[in-house]
């Protein structure tokens, strides 16, 4: 009697630092559990055994930085019948888009001898930007029970059940004082996505937005009480300008707080 078919993985890299990757491997005795259920074709990372799409479901990793990832990224599109980005890079462009403020070919300059023989793009970019996403999962790194969840979810053949409420609700939930509250710190949580347990508030730190956008951020409302609580322009630009500075809101709410910091 022939094995019963089990549905292929397949996990894919761009640029990125390899932490949503390894977020997979640290899900340890449940990630035994997941390889009972599907076969991993192709993670690179894990294992030097390749099969060949195409493949259920697709994590993909990383942001598009170089022009042979156009190329690449299309064709793992075309293999993949469900294709997941995971992490902040693959979602928003991850901390490399922070070139995209910059001149390329000026920072190109100053770092390589022969410049001439680097080939890069003027922007990093999100999967989104150029192949169709079933979902994004947010993160920097993504969290390994939201990640468990995702897996499970589409070889159930149901949608994922990740929260998008703010960090401010994880908060609450571990009876953790507000840090603006009670410190004057300031803090991403009321925009930034819950996902991570609030763990620096828990350490009386700010969030940094490590999880992107909450689904309904007010950034305006947030610019204004971070100068509020005095922080310069520049500095609110920068708060912003991180992990997630691509994603739609966290850059609009950047590059309102550059143009005040013009003098």
């Amino acid at each position: 009697m022939p094995p019963p078919h089990r549905p292929k993985l397949g996990v894919f890299k761009f640029a990125s630092c390899d932490g949503c990757q390894l977020t997979l491997l640290d899900c340890e005795d449940d990630l035994l559990a997941v390889t009972d259920r599907v076969e991993i074709a192709d993670f690179r990372e894990a294992s030097s055994r390749v099969l060949e799409g195409p493949y259920d479901l697709s994590l993909v990793e990383g942001s598009i930085t170089v022009p042979s990832d156009l190329e690449r990224v299309a064709e793992i599109r075309a293999q993949s019948r469900v294709l997941v980005t995971i992490g902040a890079c693959a979602t928003a462009g991850g901390i490399q888009a922070l070139r995209n403020f910059g001149d390329v070919d000026e920072f190109r300059r100053i770092v390589y001898a022969h410049p001439e023989f680097i080939q890069t793009l003027a922007t990093s970019t999100p999967i989104k930007d150029h192949v169709p996403v079933d979902f994004e999962l947010r993160g920097c790194p993504i969290d390994k029970g939201q990640l468990l969840e995702v897996i499970s979810a589409y070889l159930g053949g149901r949608a994922p059940n990740v929260p998008t409420e703010s960090v401010c609700i994880e908060c609450k939930r571990r009876g953790q004082v507000c840090v603006v509250v009670a410190r004057g710190t300031p803090c991403l949580g009321p925009v930034t996505q819950s996902g991570c347990g609030a763990i620096c508030p828990g350490f009386h730190r700010g969030c940094y937005g490590c999880f992107g956008p909450q689904d309904t951020p007010n950034t305006v409302s947030m610019v204004h009480h971070l100068s509020k609580l005095g922080m310069e322009p520049a500095a609110v630009m920068r708060i912003f300008r991180t992990f997630n500075a691509m994603a739609p809101a966290f850059r609009a709410a950047g590059d309102e707080a550059q143009k005040e910091s013009v003098p």
